[in-house]
């Protein structure tokens, strides 16, 4: 399933072991910069992973014979992923051609044994790049064209998170973590340095995303509000961090959590978070689609919603997913969103839409096919895409310009009431 909380597929367990030489494969450090790769020999393989004449070339070191076969994982579907061992028995090498994406997160699929059922899943103890995933770190490599974004090299504004709770939603306790500038957090007491309470922080705009802690860490959602606060690209704001609890329950065209959402969280974080300004939902994967269906069961709440790879299938589309427990709640809403049209509120304006994806991910053509029908209802949907699976970083790699747009569209450029 195409879904950020979804294991490495085939038969690798997950837990990282140690690479053959010694060292700790699975000690990851978050995304690391790209900035200090090292050129590499055009003839004889290297250790790690590099890109020579366009190629892909992968070289593990086994100076001890330890390795039965080596492939390598990879969220693609690319050709055979089989390792040779060299002559001497002392490293295995690969060579792939370029496939269709601008990075490459992967790891060593190792067996003892060829005849082994099971394989551990190694980080490249030569490729000191890593970054982080929902189930740990992968190793990745940059290939040639591949930028990061801008916002990481600037500093963002000082901020704070404070948790919440909204106790007694119709699926429970709904856990929240807000992100605000210190700027908004009130006024501190000379005296004992305390800030001020809710009733006294300054109304700003709102941002609410799905899978929130996850979203802040693995594709730094608050470092980039944070940085274009700082740019004055983005006004200051408030970003609400939905903690998902019982994901596939509550994400999964869920009617009871859309209702918690619109008609218990949302009217608790005004009152805590005092906002100015129409709302803004965002959610990647499943927590698009709980977007999506958040507004088509309670719409004018939300004014604005970036939807990033929403998991959006159809059985025409995504034969693979139908053993998806939750298969026919999801098919039954979007077959719904084409067959009944926009849901209507008296008064209640169409919500901006903000629509991106990986091109190299299964959820591409029903998400081309979401936003098809979208358009064809009228709705305003804006389109991205990067070169990239279906992945934190790829979403991170989206927020900028097409987040950036919807919430400047909804809230207008910071010093735009003034001119």
């Amino acid at each position: 399933m195409d879904s950020p909380h979804s294991a490495p597929s085939g038969d690798a367990p997950v837990t990282p072991g140690s690479a053959p030489d010694g060292t700790d494969a699975g000690a990851g450090s978050g995304t690391d910069s790209i900035d200090h790769l090292e050129p590499v020999s055009e003839t004889a393989f290297e250790p790690g992973a590099h890109v020579v004449d366009g190629r892909l070339r992968f070289r593990l070191e086994d100076p001890d014979r330890a390795l039965g076969s080596v492939h390598l994982w990879n969220e693609l579907d690319l050709p055979d992923t089989a390792f040779t061992r060299l002559d001497d028995g002392s490293a295995w090498e690969l060579e792939l051609p370029r496939p269709p994406v601008d990075r490459l997160e992967y790891m060593y699929a190792a067996r003892e044994s060829a005849d082994d059922e099971h394989a551990t899943l190694l980080l490249d103890p030569a490729n000191p790049l890593r970054v982080g995933g929902a189930f740990g770190d992968h190793s990745w490599l940059p290939l040639p064209g591949y930028e990061e974004p801008r916002w990481l090299a600037i500093e963002p504004v000082p901020g704070t998170i404070r948790h919440e709770s909204i106790a007694d939603t119709p699926v429970g306790t709904i856990d929240v973590e807000i992100w605000e500038p210190e700027s908004l957090t009130g006024a501190a007491d000379e005296v004992s340095g305390e800030r001020s309470g809710a009733h006294e922080r300054p109304d700003a705009p709102l941002l609410l995303t799905h899978d929130g802690p996850e979203m802040a860490t693995l594709a730094g959602l608050t470092h980039y509000i944070g940085a274009l606060i700082a740019t004055g690209e983005l006004p200051p704001m408030r970003v609400a961090l939905l903690v998902p609890g019982a994901r596939d329950e509550r994400y999964a065209a869920n009617d009871d959590y859309a209702d918690a959402l619109a008609l218990h969280v949302v009217p608790h974080l005004r009152e805590t978070a005092p906002t100015s300004g129409p709302l803004a939902l965002m959610g990647a994967s499943l927590g698009g689609l709980s977007a999506l269906h958040a507004h088509w069961r309670h719409p004018g709440v939300f004014a604005g919603l970036h939807l990033a790879s929403g998991s959006f299938f159809t059985p025409s589309l995504d034969p693979q997913e139908s053993g998806y427990s939750r298969w026919s709640e999801v098919t039954g809403f979007v077959a719904q969103v084409g067959a009944d049209g926009p849901p209507a509120r008296k008064g209640a304006a169409t919500p901006a839409i903000s629509m991106v994806c990986g091109t190299a991910e299964e959820n591409l053509a029903n998400n081309l096919h979401m936003r098809d029908v979208l358009r064809g209802q009228g709705f305003a949907v804006s389109w991205g895409t990067v070169a990239d699976t279906h992945c934190y970083t790829c979403w991170r790699d989206l927020f900028d310009p097409h987040l950036t747009q919807l919430l400047t569209g909804l809230w207008g450029e910071p010093g735009s009431e003034g001119r």
